[in-house]
């Protein structure tokens, strides 16, 4: 699969907009999370990998408020929003992107949008990002007045996060978002992805099984094995690691003999 455009990589360790510290969070006596801490600088994308389970979607659940932490903190844009309402984190200007889309089906694609800019009471602005949106994504716009549930899978995809950056946030929550896509369109949203971030200056997180896509299109990236962070570096760096190639990317070292992956240990490090 073709590589994503390079996004412009943010080393610093200065202008932190996002910081979860030692956050827990659970479904019931279930702990989905435990003692996550990571950190999330402005003007970059930053990624979280990990497998089915791990813990990827509750990370987001949890930032932006739709499950309450039982342990840690988080903080946005120098605000504490541990716990606090959705609303109030939407406000704060942090949106969620989340996994499956949940477009509103029977609404009109540009009512969707409207939806997305619900806080804001400037109209001019309001309806100089419909055009943005659309110029990014022009399938849209062609589908104005169509309901959002007649779309395909990657339309609606693409709704969804137009729908995100018409609330003009500092960051937005992306949550898988190649699932069920093809690797075309997949693709085509990872590279739209990383324009936002260089044209917009929005800053995303992101969480997503496709490491390969993940991982050229970020700039700093998280491995998250049951509920645990177990690794963090840039994604440059991360690339290179043995256990990133042969867990996430399908790589294995030439020579190798064929070994049951459930059978390998890991080394994180």
């Amino acid at each position: 699969m073709a590589e994503v455009i390079s996004p412009v990589v943010n080393a610093s360790n200065e202008n932190v907009l996002l910081e979860l510290l030692n956050v827990e969070s659970a479904y019931g006596p279930i702990k989905a999370i435990r003692g996550v801490s990571l950190k999330v600088r402005k003007g970059e994308i930053a990624t979280v990998l990990g497998s089915n389970g791990a813990g990827k979607t509750t990370i987001l659940k949890t930032i932006s408020g739709i499950i309450d932490p039982r342990k840690g903190s988080i903080t946005f844009n120098g605000k504490d929003i541990t716990a606090k309402d959705p609303a109030f984190i939407v406000q704060q200007g942090l949106s969620h992107v989340p996994e499956g889309r949940e477009v509103f089906p029977l609404l009109s694609v540009k009512d969707n949008l409207l939806m997305g800019a619900f806080t804001r009471s400037d109209k001019d602005g309001v309806a100089k990002d419909i055009e943005m949106v659309y110029d990014y994504f022009p399938i849209l716009k062609e589908r104005a007045t169509q309901d959002a549930g007649l779309l395909s899978g990657g339309q609606q995809q693409m709704l969804s996060i137009s729908r995100a950056l018409m609330a003009r946030p500092s960051l937005i929550l992306l949550d898988e978002p190649s699932l069920g896509l093809s690797p075309k369109l997949t693709k085509e949203i990872f590279e739209i992805v990383v324009r936002i971030n260089r044209d917009q200056g929005t800053t995303f997180l992101l969480v997503e099984q496709n490491a390969n896509m993940a991982l050229n299109a970020s700039d700093y990236g998280y491995v998250l094995e049951n509920g645990r962070i177990v690794m963090e570096d840039t994604c440059e760096r991360l690339r290179e690691k043995d256990d990133i190639k042969e867990f996430y990317l399908g790589m294995k070292e030439e020579g190798v003999r064929d070994e049951r992956r459930w059978k390998k240990k890991k080394n994180w490090r």
